[in-house]
């Protein structure tokens, strides 16, 4: 499909499409959910998506999440259906000063972040950028970058299938193949979601335009200059892996948990890198756990999320 997704087209069905919005700020023009506001004195949790992924990642955490939490969550630029791109390009830096000026125009000041895979980098390097402590967690975390010969090739191969003009169009043809999408997911992460889910991922992935989006993210990401930084990232933060992540590592989380002052980490098991989508219940404990423990919430209700 090589039109833009529209809301009114391929979002008719979205997940949680009644607490769907769309935000114009600095040249983008951002799809964002909100749940859980209806009471002001909730602690404020942001959510950011990884690669390739949209606001749909979270259909089955934000719930649980909202019981305790205002939770605010976006469309990253170039991806599903937030339009435009950041002056800075899809590139960490550009990618995270949009997101401030869309939290500042949104007068949403997270008590918390949590970033999955991509996302994570994302929220790191928000972190660098705001004065604070405020906690940070990383869901099957995409931190460090890609080891050995890897390094070089992946970002390449991402930059020579973008300035191809075919390679998305080609990509998102595929992707309409019946069941394709599902059986790239499980390939490539380990995970195998909800009929919900992969029906979204179906559409995203044989949207064109998003699949540009994401390898241009991917040609443009550089974890190289986030890593010899994260000594500076003293934000409390609980890293989350799964034991059948095929995309992330265990190693490369270690990794990370060592260059961080103040991180720690858990491992769960039976899931792959979308663990959030497998087992939401086990993510949302983890995070209203993590929350308490720093004093977001209070132990009762942390004890409450599901």
């Amino acid at each position: 499909m090589s039109r833009p997704l529209h809301w009114e087209r391929e979002g008719r069905n979205w997940p949680h499409r009644e607490a769907s919005r769309f935000v114009e700020v600095s040249g983008l023009r951002w799809h964002i959910q909100q749940m859980g506001s209806a009471k002001s004195d909730y602690p404020k949790l942001l959510l950011l998506h990884g690669t390739g992924a949209s606001v749909h990642s979270w259909h089955g955490l934000m719930p649980l999440l909202a019981e305790r939490f205002e939770v605010f969550a976006p469309d990253l630029p170039g991806h599903a259906f937030t339009a435009g791109k950041p002056r800075g390009g899809l590139t960490l830096a550009g990618i995270v000063s949009a997101l401030s000026d869309l939290l500042e125009q949104e007068r949403f000041e997270p008590d918390m972040v949590v970033g999955h895979s991509a996302g994570a980098a994302i929220a790191l390097e928000w972190a660098l950028r705001h004065s604070g402590d405020i906690p940070l967690v990383g869901l099957n975390p995409a931190i460090m970058p890609f080891r050995g010969p890897a390094a070089q090739v992946f970002p390449a191969m991402a930059k020579l299938l973008l300035v191809n003009p075919f390679a998305p169009r080609i990509f998102a043809r595929m992707a309409q193949v019946p069941g394709e999408a599902a059986r790239f997911l499980q390939r490539a992460t380990g995970s195998r979601t909800d009929p919900v889910s992969e029906a979204c991922y179906a559409t995203l992935f044989g949207n064109h335009r998003h699949a540009r989006g994401a390898l241009e993210m991917m040609a443009n990401w550089d974890l190289d200059a986030l890593k010899t930084r994260l000594s500076k990232v003293t934000n409390p933060t609980l890293l989350i892996h799964s034991s059948k992540d095929k995309a992330i590592p265990l190693a490369s989380v270690e990794a990370a948990q060592r260059l961080l002052p103040d991180a720690r980490l858990e491992l769960i098991n039976g899931a792959g890198h979308l663990a959030h989508e497998q087992q939401p219940g086990t993510i949302a404990a983890l995070i209203a756990g993590f929350a308490a423990e720093l004093g977001i919430l209070a132990p009762e209700d942390a004890q409450a999320t599901p």
